[in-house]
This record gives C-alpha cells, structure tokens and sequence, in this order.
C-alpha cells in the first residue's frame, strides 16, 4: 500500500492529522446561454462542461472506439473545436451532445485515415447514416443527446474508464497522470502544478501511457467479476496516491494542495457508488472524507502548519465527518473484516471524536494500527503505532519501537524516523539528542513549511529549558 496522508502526517508530527470535500461542481451554461456576440461565455461553457462531463464523453467514445488513446484524443480535439465555434456561433442547446457528435466525427476520420479499417469505418458510418435527423448534421444542429450516447451504459463507461486508467501495466506515475487526465478532466499543466514537475514529463507519461495501453491490446471494458479484487487494488492505491500528495505536499511552499486531495475525494465518491458492494471503495472514500475534514484548521491564515494539538476543532467539517462515518459503516456493514483503508478510516474517525488530544481513545488507535500491521505491514505503519503509544503509554515505550526500526535499517533516508525519535526525546528531557534528530528530520525534508515546522522545533531546543 503507498505511503498515504494518514502514515506521512501521523509520523511527522507525533499524532495523526488531516479540507473542505469537494463542492458540487459549477453547472455548464444553460442551453441557448451563448451568443456570438459574448464569447467568453462560449469559452466558459467549453471549460465547463469538460470540467464536469469529460469522463463521460471520454468513456462514451473509448466504448465505440475500442480505444482509450483514440477517444481521448478525438475529444481533445472536440473540445479544441468548440473553443472555435461556442464563441462564435453561440453554446449549442446540449453542449456535452454536441461534443460527443464531434468527437464521433473525429474519430470516423481517423479510422477513415487508416489502412485496413475499412469495415470498422463502415459500421461506424452505418451508425451516423440510422442516426435519422442526426445524419449528415453538423455539431451545431445537434440539440439531442447524441444518439450513441446510451443511458444505460453510463456507469459502466466510467467504470471501465476508471479500470483502464489504473491497469497494473502501467507504472505508478503513468496510472496518476493518466487518471487525473482521462477521468479527472485535468490538463496537463495543471497535474505538473500538483505534482511540481515540469509540463514535458506528465505530457510523455501519459502520451506513454496510452501507447502502453495499446501495445498490451489492453481493451476498453469493466474487468471480469474474478479480476476485480486485483485491478481494484490498483484503482484505490491511484486515488489514494493522488489525495496523499495533496493532503501533504511532499515538496514545494504549499503544506497543503486542496484541488488536487478534492479531485480525489470526487473521484472516490464516484468509484463508491459504481461499486457499492465493494467496502474497500466505501473504506477508501471515509479515509478520504474524515482526513480532509480537518482542513480547514490545519493551515493559518498564511499558510503555516498548525499541528493537531493547537487546531481549533470547531473549524472541522462536520459534514465531512458525516460523510466519512457513514462510509465506514457501510465498509463495516459488508462483514468481511476491515481492510487497509477502512482501518486507516477507523483511526481518523478517532481523532475527528475527540473532543481534544488528551480525550482520544490513543489504546483503540494502537489497536487499529496493530491490525493495520498485520493487514498490510509496513514501516511507516510501525512508526505510526509508534506514535499512539506514545499517546497511550508514554514516550519510553514508543521510543523502544522508534529504535528498533531505526536498527532494522527501515526507513533510511526518510524524514519520517528523526522526526518522530526527535519528539520522543524531547518529551524524555533528552534535548540535546532531540536537537540533533529535528534538525536530521529538517535536512531531509522537502516541503518548505514542514522543514520550517521542524526546523522551529529544533531551535526552540537550543534555548535554555527554563
């Protein structure tokens, strides 16, 4: 499982910690809004609707294509196209139809490009031609929804879109990028803003991405019901990636990016309701929901950390809480045992309680991480465990724990280990070795407002304890 918000925030700062879910997305224009005389409203109903409705327009065309590079691509270049028309011929009646019969068009021509496609071009020309008053129109005279568009087959274009992204034949980065593209609707600037690389690197991996996806013959559809526990797997550790970046940054001046953890959070709902039976989703979008509940008091008004203790927990979204419980109810209703994600929900939903630090149930945390080790064992679990029996037991024991990893070589590198040895020592009046731990822990990280966090820590260390 990758290393998540709740293991990287729960290690730095000696308790777990964790913005606002994500708000309903803006509508697109209503029908007839535009005109060629206010073009920016064209501009602003293109960006809308492929904000809200690209994933069903990419899936919609990916299942009659056959091909997930194809349809990304023809509706690229329908959304490119209405960025000429809206404004000047005014936003058609159905804006997301008349992208579709464009997209469809595109992709008629490219087929038509191609050698050896003749019988698929003319199934696909078959199609156009029983449209009825569809045939022979242009994208402007489409004011129904586009008839390949099935209702009934919506859930499970989005679905497939999702498992397709996400297949276990790409790398890590490549399932991310390609995600937040294709089902996420994000352009390719605005990932490299999320993920601080430059715009070259994620334009190569998806463009690699899709290539890959084509030379596996990977196909365009909802897994088989046996491989769906493997692929699901990988759809959650994508989205939990993606949340985990923006919940804590791992470099740059920004402790936390909440576009991109609520992108997440979407995308997660989206997934629990294709897969309600599945309680790993429900377990996945609680965690999502109950971290980002505590955004709203995990920053000041610059920006600036403020760590668990100091948060004012009035600020929390009680409607996220909500959300998240009722989600892990859900995961717990399924009767088949808690997993990764679900016992990371479980843990939040302590914290999101408790009236205070001193008031959370520390020996039911140091439970569910025991369980969370044995589930899916890791390092940074240990080191999280570590830091609820510190809470519960006291700093001697955990620091017994710290040790041991640090003997194990686990975690070597990583900021994770002197940060919390650092504030285990400190709390035994070992400041001098504490000092050095912070500071160890400030080097090696690279987020500018944790490395101030960590850095202030140790310096407050150097001043006489009086």
């Amino acid at each position: 499982m990758a290393q998540g918000a709740r293991d990287r925030v729960s290690a730095r700062h000696g308790v777990p910690d964790g913005g606002s879910p994500a708000p309903a997305p803006a509508p697109a224009p209503a029908p007839g809004d535009g005109s060629p005389e206010d073009p920016d409203v064209g501009r602003r109903a293109v960006e809308a609707t492929w904000r809200i409705e690209s994933a069903r327009i990419v899936g919609a065309l990916a299942r009659y294509t056959g091909e997930l590079a194809l349809a990304e691509d023809v509706a690229s270049e329908a959304v490119a196209e209405a960025l000429v028309s809206w404004p000047r011929d005014g936003v058609p009646r159905d804006p997301t139809a008349w992208l579709l019969a464009t997209g469809r068009r595109r992709a008629i021509d490219a087929f038509r490009r191609r050698a050896g496609r003749d019988v698929r071009y003319a199934a696909f020309a078959r199609d156009l031609g029983e449209g009825g008053a569809h045939a022979g129109a242009t994208p402007s005279d489409v004011d129904e929804p586009d008839l390949l568009w099935d209702p009934d087959r919506i859930d499970d274009d989005r679905l497939a879109l999702i498992f397709t992204s996400c297949h276990p034949v790409l790398s890590k980065e490549a399932r991310v990028a390609l995600t937040l593209r294709v089902v996420g609707g994000l352009t390719s600037e605005e990932i490299a803003r999320a993920f601080l690389v430059p715009t070259p690197t994620v334009q190569a991996r998806i463009t690699r991405a899709k290539k890959q996806l084509g030379a596996a013959r990977v196909p365009f559809e909802v897994p088989a019901a046996s491989e769906r526990p493997a692929r699901l797997g990988s759809v959650l550790n994508v989205l939990y990636v993606i949340f985990s970046e923006g919940s804590s940054a791992s470099g740059g001046g920004d402790w936390i990016r909440t576009d991109l953890a609520r992108e997440a959070i979407r995308l997660a709902r989206v997934l629990s309701r294709l897969m309600p039976e599945e309680p790993e989703a429900a377990g996945l979008l609680a965690l999502l929901e109950l971290t980002a509940a505590r955004f709203p008091a995990r920053t000041g008004p610059d920006g600036e950390p403020i760590l668990l203790a100091d948060q004012d927990r009035r600020r929390w979204d009680a409607s996220a809480i909500r959300r998240g419980r009722a989600a892990l109810a859900r995961a717990e209703a399924a009767g088949r045992g808690l997993g990764p994600y679900a016992l990371q929900a479980a843990i939040a939903e302590q914290h999101d309680v408790a009236a205070s630090v001193d008031a959370t149930d520390w020996a039911r945390i140091v439970r569910l991480y025991e369980a969370l080790g044995r589930v899916a064992p890791s390092p940074v679990v240990d080191l999280n465990r570590a830091v609820a029996v510190s809470m519960a037991s006291g700093p001697q024991a955990a620091l017994e724990v710290v040790d041991s990893l640090a003997g194990s070589g686990a975690l070597a590198g990583s900021y994770l280990l002197p940060s919390v040895r650092g504030e285990l020592l400190s709390r035994l009046g070992r400041r001098a070795e504490a000092r050095a731990e912070l500071e160890l822990a400030a080097q090696r990280c690279g987020n500018e407002r944790e490395r101030g966090v960590l850095g202030a820590k140790a310096a407050a260390l150097a001043e006489p304890s009086g």
